[in-house]
C-alpha cells in the first residue's frame, strides 16, 4: 500500500505539472526581430518555453506602429493564454496593454516600459547603472589620454520617449558630469540603420571639433559610426550599449573601448518563466531589474562565459 500510496501522489503531481505548464498558448510581440538584441531574447523565450511545455508565436512589427497594433489583434484574437511584449516604445505599449486587459490575458513587459496600464511583471535592464558604468570605463580612458579636459562626448540615441532611452542617457551624462567631460549633443535614431548612424555620426564629428568620443545607444549599426570616424581621419573613442559577437574580438583590439552589454537571453527566459509563475498562481514581483555588464578590454576575458550565455544566446554544449 505505500508503495501503491507513493506511485499515485507521483501521478497526481505530473498531471498537477501538467496542467500548470502544458498546452499554454504564448505570444511574443517584438519591435523588430531582425535587431539582435530581440532575436536573442526570443531565443530566450523559446528555450524557457520548450522547457515548461508551452508554444510561441512571434509577432515582429518591425518598428512600424500600425504592425504592431494589428499583431496585437491577431494575437489575442488566437486565444493567446498570456503576452509578452517588448513594444515599439513606452506609448505603444499603453495600447497594447489596454487591448490585453480588455482581453483578460495577462501582460509580461520585456525591457521597454510603458506610459500607463496593467500588466503582471515588468521585466528590463537597468539602463541607468549600465549606462553610468559604461560611462565610466570611457572616462576613464579619457582621462588616461589627457582627453577629458578638453574633449568633448557625443551621443547617438535610441529615442528618449521610450524609458530606457531615458535611464541610458541620464546614467552617462551623470558619469560624464562627474569626470566634468563636455558632451557636444545627441542624435535620436529613427530608421535605426547604418546609413543613419553613420549620418549622425559624421554631424557629431563635423559640428565639434573637439570631438574625442561617441556613445552609440544600440550595438548593430556600430559600423556606421566607425565608418564615419575612420573617415574623419581623426582618433575618436566608441562605446557602445548592447553587443554583437564580433564585440568578443573589437573590444580586446581596442576598436571599440566598450560596451554596457544587456542580458537579453537570460532576460527572455526569465520573462517566459514569470509568466509561468502567473499561471501556476504564484505571487509575482512587480518590476525586476537585471545588470548590464560594463565590458572593456580589462575585463572581458574573465566575464566571457556570462558573455557568450546570457548576452549572446550561445549555450554551453
Amino acid at each position: 500500500m505505500p508503495l501503491l500510496r507513493y506511485i499515485l501522489s507521483v501521478l497526481l503531481f505530473q498531471s498537477m505539472l501538467c496542467a500548470a505548464t502544458d498546452k499554454h498558448k504564448i505570444a511574443y510581440l517584438v519591435s523588430d526581430i531582425s535587431i539582435p538584441f530581440w532575436e536573442i531574447m526570443a531565443k530566450g523565450i523559446q528555450k524557457e518555453a520548450a522547457r515548461y511545455g508551452c508554444s510561441v508565436e512571434i509577432y515582429s512589427a518591425n518598428n512600424i506602429q500600425k504592425n504592431e497594433l494589428q499583431n496585437t489583434i491577431k494575437a489575442i484574437a488566437s486565444k493567446v493564454d498570456g503576452l509578452i511584449i517588448s513594444p515599439i516604445n513606452s506609448s505603444s505599449a499603453t495600447t497594447i496593454l489596454k487591448l490585453a486587459h480588455k482581453a483578460n490575458t495577462p501582460v509580461v513587459i520585456a525591457d521597454i516600459g510603458s506610459d500607463s496600464g496593467e500588466y503582471i511583471s515588468y521585466i528590463s535592464s537597468d539602463n541607468f547603472q549600465g549606462a553610468y558604468a559604461i560611462g565610466k570605463v570611457l572616462s576613464a580612458k579619457m582621462q588616461t589620454l589627457g582627453w577629458d579636459k578638453n574633449g568633448s562626448v557625443g551621443i547617438i540615441a535610441i529615442p528618449q520617449k521610450r524609458s530606457n532611452g531615458k535611464e541610458r542617457t541620464a546614467g552617462f551624462v551623470k558619469a560624464m558630469q562627474e569626470a566634468r567631460i563636455k558632451g557636444a549633443g545627441i542624435k535620436q535614431q529613427v530608421t535605426f540603420s547604418k546609413e543613419e548612424t553613420y549620418r549622425f555620426a559624421k554631424e557629431l564629428i563635423d559640428s565639434n571639433k573637439d570631438l574625442k568620443a561617441l556613445w552609440l545607444q544600440g550595438s548593430d549599426k556600430y559600423e556606421g559610426a566607425l565608418e564615419a570616424i575612420r573617415e574623419s581621419g581623426k582618433e575618436i573613442l566608441l562605446v557602445c550599449f548592447d553587443a554583437e559577437p564580433i564585440f568578443l574580438d573589437l573590444i580586446p583590439q581596442g576598436t571599440i573601448v566598450g560596451a554596457a552589454m544587456q542580458q537579453p537571453y537570460l532576460m527572455g527566459q526569465k520573462a517566459l518563466e514569470l509568466l509561468h509563475s502567473h499561471f501556476s498562481k504564484q505571487t509575482l514581483p512587480k518590476e525586476i531589474k537585471l545588470d548590464v555588464l560594463a565590458i572593456s578590454k580589462e575585463n572581458i576575458e574573465t566575464m566571457l562565459p556570462t558573455i557568450k550565455r546570457n548576452v549572446l544566446g550561445i549555450e554551453a554544449r
